[in-house]
């Protein structure tokens, strides 16, 4: 977003590899002086910003927690702002596979738009501008992952052990089938203030 549009991001990540890989891409970019990456927990954001963007986080704060991040958004998005939530969902309310919550996602939930809504949007009275579905996207996304996947085993091997190299090409497989198959969603929700006058007319503008 930086380098695209010339907006000032301020990002947070628990990761302290992903937050280190990031910083260096930026630096290598030229965008260090655009770009903050904060090692911290969403929940501790504070300030104001003109967009507000989750990419895949939506799916690990917990049914429990949408309040919280509702409060973190309202406190956060200025008068005139817009957001974006872009997470893994389903068409019905349900818990994740037993095998996925056990050794993928510890505490991983994916939502129905009808709870992210509730939850999260309609306590603060934004307005919901737009829905796209990129269900057959990731689809596309997994099988090319898992193809890179397995022509990586060998390097991976030096790695992990044999139960590792078997749940992790399970995994990639599996949700690429459930993707396929469409009991698993991509959901980007564009949200706005009621009053925002920021939102483009039409996808193509």
């Amino acid at each position: 977003m930086a380098r695209r549009y010339g907006v000032t991001v301020r990002a947070f990540n628990l990761s302290s590899e992903q937050i280190a890989f990031a910083r260096e891409r930026a630096r290598r970019e030229g965008l260090a002086g655009r770009v903050e990456f904060i090692e911290d927990d969403y929940r501790s954001a504070a300030g104001t910003c003109d967009a507000f963007v989750s990419v895949g986080m939506l799916e690990h704060v917990g049914l429990r927690d949408y309040p919280t991040l509702g409060r973190v958004i309202d406190r956060t998005l200025s008068s005139s702002g817009r957001g974006l939530l872009h997470f893994i969902g389903r068409n019905q309310a349900g818990p994740l596979n037993p095998w996925i919550r056990k050794r993928i996602f510890p505490g991983g939930y994916a939502p129905t738009l009808r709870e992210v809504f509730r939850g999260v949007l309609e306590p603060h009275g934004l307005s919901v501008a737009d829905v796209e579905n990129l269900r057959q996207h990731y689809a596309k996304t997994l099988e090319h992952w898992l193809a890179r996947y397995r022509e990586s085993v060998p390097e991976v091997t030096t790695m992990f052990d044999e139960p590792f190299l078997r749940a992790w090409e399970l995994y990639l497989a599996g949700s690429q089938a459930a993707f396929t198959a469409g009991s698993m969603q991509l959901f980007q929700v564009v949200f706005a203030r009621p009053s925002s006058a920021a939102l483009p007319w039409t996808r193509a503008s």
